[in-house]
Order: structure tokens, then C-alpha cells, then sequence
């Protein structure tokens, strides 16, 4: 049987649809509309650099840019429609996927157990019930509210005092909850405080089949087409055996299919997909022509090695790189128009100054710049200027550099 092949443009233009950049950036970005956003793309990570913005609100300020911090801050803390956990890194995730992360936790409690033994957090097991009976008694902490007493060790940031190794363990675990951030330092609650009591940890048993299946078909839903370890890889609970193990048999059920996908390099690789997906991505709309700002954290390119097999773009955050070492800059931002990756950007706010400052801008070797280009880009450097509450922006002197 002849399979069904994606040449290189039909796939970027299904991957951007499902992680929502293929439409023109508008839209509701409040509420519900949010919440049916965040919905979409199956999470948002959460970071705490604030070059212009911090990663969550560049990645939904990319798609809707009526998009205000405050919109996902109410929808997380106030209207409690979201939850904070893991998929690969620390996220926001719909309230409705909650009864999924139950594995999670369960995976997570054996994980971390024996992992933080050997991370100079000596005797962090023997805080839970003093933490827990600490947030019973005075109601949500963070972590400069427990372990008062305690030393925290000399291997940086990470090197926390055993009763903040105990809140992460316990959040990590369900026992609690986090309920917001406050300068981006978490607070911590009792789960049974915030989740409905028929959704807590322990008031159902955890289904690892049932489990597993969801989180295979939500995350083939949300990427298009993928390997069986990407799918794997999108919440990061899956192991790559189930991951296999749930493919096989979806495609003997008819589920799914193999399809081959054409690279940037123009060669194929076969991966799995919707039977339809050849129709799917015929009523597609093409890529908008207007220039976005991404976010180095962006869903669409956290996987760095398929954002270069598809669209031929080699990024690498050079934020723990030594400055001297560093090729472009310490947080730059990639740059999209319509369904190709056109460059990279370093800038930055200056927040005493009121101003945007842009130190430089490297197209892609492909990519031939010209003043409709910086144009177009100029307008969306403005656009991001006033989502970050800025006055003006300041170009440095030959900020449009050769590409390398």
C-alpha cells in the first residue's frame, strides 16, 4: 500500500494550524476564549525570565495580541480553570485534563524520591506531615514560609532547604496544589482546599491504560503527525514503550496511520497520523503574511530538533552559555512570517527607560531582507513594545546583521 506523503510545506502549514499560528493573530483573549487557547495547545510553560515579557504571555500575546498577563492570572488563580504541574518543564494545564495527571503523580513520587536522595536534600521526607499540618493550620504557604530554621545548601538556586524539597515533593505528588504565583514564587495548598474532592488524588483509582491512551490521542491531536516518541515527549508522562505499544495497536485498529513527512532537507520520514490527515490539511488556509515575535519557550519549537528537521531552523537558548561564548545573544527571540522561520532577534526592555531596546536582527540564510521586510518587522516590534507597556523603541547602531 502506497502511504500518504506531506511534502515539507503541507506539514509546516498542519503543524502551525494545530499549535494555532496559522490563522491571523486575533481574537478573544480573556476567559472562556483563553481557556479554549490554552485548550488547544494542551498546555503553556511557565518561565521566569522577563526579557520583554516572560515566555507564557509572549507564547499567548504570538496568537491573540489583545492578550494581557492579568487575563491568564485570573483564569488561573480566581477562576481556577487551569492547574499548574509538569509536562516537560513547570506549566498551566486545563482543569479539565486533571483526573489525566493522576499518573503523573503517582510517576512523580517514585521519581523524585529517589532522585532527590542524592541531591543534598538529607531528611526532606521526614518534613511532610510538619509541612502539611503547617498549611492546614495557617492556609496557603510559600517557601520562605516553612523551613524557617533550616539551612539551605551551597549548590545554587536549586539547592533547597529540606521543607521546600517537601512542598515540591507534595505538589509534585497531588498531596497539594499550587494556587498562583506572587513575584513568580509559588503558593501552595492542601488539594482537597482547591481541586473538587471527586477529582483529589486517591478518590479514584488511576487507570494507567485509559491514561495512557488519552495522553497519546491528545497529543497526536495536538502535533498532527509525530513519531511515537514525540508522543511520547509532549506531557512527558508516557514512557516510550507505552508510547510504541499504544501506536501498534492504533494502527492495527485503524486509528492511525503512517505517513510520510517531507523534511526541510527534503528528505521523508515516516511517522503517525490521522487517516484523514491529506484532508485535513487541503482546507487549510495559507500562512498569514504578517510577522510574529515567538517566544524561545513556544510550543511550536520546544523541540528543537524537529523545528529544525521542519523548517530548517537551528536554535539553541544560549542563557547558561558564557557571553563570550554565546553566538547570538542571551535570550533571543525567533522570528515567523507566514509558514517559514526568517530570523532571530535580541532584544530587550529597559524597563527605567521606558524603552525597547533592540540590539540586533539575524535573518536566515534563505531569507532575502528588504525594506518591506524591516518595515513589516518595525511593525510588530511596535505592537510588542506596547504589549510590554513601553514608550519607544531603540534601535542599536547596524542592528540588522549579516546572517551567519
Amino acid at each position: 500500500m502506497t502511504l500518504q506523503r506531506l511534502n515539507n510545506r503541507q506539514a509546516r502549514t498542519m503543524f502551525m494550524d494545530r499549535h494555532a499560528l496559522l490563522e491571523q493573530p486575533a481574537g478573544g483573549s480573556k476567559g472562556e476564549d483563553l481557556l479554549r487557547l490554552i485548550h488547544r495547545l494542551g498546555f503553556v510553560q511557565l518561565d521566569s525570565i522577563n526579557t520583554v515579557a516572560r515566555a507564557h504571555d509572549m507564547i499567548l500575546y504570538a496568537r491573540r495580541p489583545s492578550y494581557r498577563p492579568r487575563n491568564l492570572k485570573r483564569l488561573y488563580e480566581r477562576d481556577r480553570a487551569l492547574f499548574e504541574h509538569w509536562t516537560h518543564d513547570a506549566a498551566v494545564i486545563p482543569m479539565d485534563f486533571y483526573r489525566h495527571w493522576h499518573l503523573r503523580f503517582l510517576r512523580d513520587a517514585d521519581m523524585l524520591k529517589a532522585r532527590w536522595k542524592n541531591w543534598r536534600r538529607d531528611g526532606f521526607e521526614q518534613r511532610f506531615e510538619s509541612v502539611l499540618q503547617h498549611i492546614r493550620d495557617h492556609g496557603p504557604v510559600g517557601s520562605s514560609d516553612v523551613g524557617k530554621d533550616e539551612k539551605k545548601g551551597s549548590g545554587g538556586w536549586w539547592d533547597w532547604h529540606p521543607s521546600k524539597t517537601a512542598l515540591e515533593y507534595l505538589w509534585r505528588s497531588g498531596a497539594l496544589t499550587v494556587i498562583g504565583r506572587e513575584g513568580f514564587q509559588k503558593r501552595y495548598d492542601l488539594t482537597e482546599r482547591v481541586i473538587d474532592t471527586q477529582l483529589c488524588p486517591g478518590s479514584i483509582a488511576c487507570d494507567v491504560d485509559a491514561t495512557v491512551d488519552w495522553l497519546c490521542n491528545a497529543a497526536l491531536d495536538r502535533l498532527g503527525f509525530a513519531t511515537s516518541g514525540e508522543l511520547a515527549a509532549f506531557w512527558d508522562t508516557v514512557s516510550a514503550g507505552e508510547a510504541k505499544a499504544w501506536c501498534d495497536q492504533a494502527l492495527t485498529k485503524g486509528i492511525i496511520a503512517e505517513v510520510f513527512v517531507e523534511c526541510a532537507d527534503g528528505n521523508d520520514r515516516k511517522v503517525f497520523a490521522r487517516p484523514e490527515i491529506s484532508e485535513q490539511v487541503a482546507a487549510l488556509p495559507e500562512a498569514p503574511g504578517r510577522i510574529r515575535v515567538l517566544s524561545p519557550f513556544d510550543p511550536m519549537l520546544r523541540d528543537r530538533k524537529r523545528a529544525e528537521r521542519l523548517f530548517g531552523f537551528h536554535y539553541r537558548i544560549e542563557v547558561f552559555v558564557p557571553e563570550p561564548k554565546r553566538i547570538y545573544g542571551y535570550y533571543v527571540f525567533p522570528l515567523m512570517e507566514r509558514s517559514r522561520m526568517i530570523g532571530r532577534i535580541d532584544m530587550k526592555a529597559h524597563r527605567n527607560h521606558g524603552n525597547l531596546h533592540v540590539r540586533a536582527m539575524w535573518p536566515e540564510q534563505s531569507v532575502l531582507w528588504s525594506d518591506a521586510r524591516t518595515r513589516r518587522l518595525e511593525a510588530e516590534l511596535d505592537r510588542v513594545r506596547r504589549f510590554a507597556d513601553l514608550d519607544t523603541i531603540e534601535f542599536a547602531r547596524n542592528w540588522l546583521k549579516d546572517p551567519k
